[in-house]
């Protein structure tokens, strides 16, 4: 089947080196995509699980595999933002690996005006401040991914849909609503101070493709944990958030169709009425 072809990709937060990382969507996310420009916005590896007894999977290489093969194979330019949990990158910036670059920030031009990517950790507090802090928030998160498996299973078992135990939490502590109030804010006072139309990051988990204020373009491209999401630029300066589970589930519709115009144009074949004098 024909690829979705965009102008750009941007996934951050994929947490590589854990078990709750879904490598095997991401990969196949990409698989079935093809685009100019893909933009790894940060936590791609999670040196700070691997550093705390994380283990690195087979998919995880894979998915490693499948960046260098577009890169190899389609001519994709891949740019790699550092984020928080994989730090280690800062002693190396900037650095350029033919089609591949790692930075710390990265201005995307598009003919609607500038827009300005980062990860977005430099906007959290706990994480410049008291980096201890966020290493154990990362423990407690963990534990309950760990938690959510288990309650997941029993809802599996009852016949029920998957329910995501720290998105609720989110959604309801008011703490952390006004901490992504306060940290799209910011991120909205920073892509204005660079003169730039819009923001894209990652780091919160928090997927979002809005208007601040009616000034400034916010997307949050999610993660590869729970949410499951991308930013694709489906035409110069045309953005759009994506969810896996309806970019697949639009593929396969697509693919029934095609399956289904085939068996038609067969069958359409097979009833033409036959030449005159020709046996049948």
């Amino acid at each position: 089947m024909k690829k979705n072809e965009y102008e750009s990709i941007f996934l951050s937060d994929i947490h590589l080196g854990t078990r709750d990382c879904k490598a095997a969507e991401v990969i196949d996310f990409l698989k079935a995509t093809r685009c100019k420009k893909l933009v790894l916005n940060g936590d791609i590896v999670d040196g700070w699980a691997l550093r705390g007894g994380g283990k690195w999977m087979p998919e995880h290489t894979k998915f490693v595999r499948t960046v260098l093969k577009k890169m190899e194979k389609q001519g994709t330019e891949v740019i790699y933002l550092r984020g928080n949990h994989d730090d280690i990158l800062e002693r190396f910036l900037p650095v350029c690996f033919g089609n591949l670059r790692i930075i710390d920030e990265y201005l995307h031009a598009t003919p609607k005006g500038n827009y300005l990517v980062v990860h977005g950790d430099g906007f959290d507090s706990v994480t410049t401040s008291h980096k201890w802090v966020a290493v154990l928030g990362a423990k407690a998160y963990e534990l309950l991914l760990g938690v959510n498996r288990l309650y997941n299973k029993w809802r599996s078992f009852r016949g029920k849909e998957y329910f995501s135990l720290s998105k609720k939490i989110k959604a309801r502590v008011k703490s952390a609503v006004s901490f992504v109030d306060r940290y799209e804010d910011q991120l909205k006072e920073l892509a204005t101070f660079r003169e730039c139309r819009g923001i894209i990051c990652g780091h919160i988990h928090t997927p979002a493709d809005k208007m601040l204020d009616g000034e400034v373009h916010y997307l949050n491209s999610g993660d590869w944990v729970e949410s499951l999401t991308a930013i694709v630029e489906t035409a110069p300066g045309e953005f759009e958030l994506i969810h896996h589970s309806d970019f697949m589930a639009s593929r396969a519709s697509r693919e029934g169709l095609q399956e289904h115009h085939v068996d038609y144009l067969e069958k359409d074949e097979n009833q033409l009425p036959a030449e005159p004098g020709m046996v049948v």
